[in-house]
């Protein structure tokens, strides 16, 4: 199945070396959750604050169980300081 990964900030630098942008197109199992990409991907859990499918937050507690769907659209932000 189709899904949209995205990493916005410091986190694009855990994509693929050549991909463009911070939004990789994948093909995965059906059945992946949300912590098995990040996993997967090797980005940080503790960098990984902000995490949205669809623009719906989950909480670290539920990132194993929320499975993705076809479509989906993954987005995960750093921990980002202000002023």
């Amino acid at each position: 199945m189709k899904i949209a990964f995205k990493l916005f900030a410091s986190l694009s630098d855990y994509l693929p070396p050549g991909s463009r942008g911070n939004r990789l197109e994948l093909d995965v199992e059906e059945g992946t959750t949300v912590g098995e990409l990040i996993r997967r991907y090797q980005v940080p859990e503790r960098s990984a604050h902000l995490v949205l499918v669809n623009g719906v937050f989950v909480s670290p507690a539920d990132r194993f169980r929320h499975r993705l769907k076809e479509q989906d659209e993954l987005a995960i932000w750093p921990p980002i300081a202000g002023g």
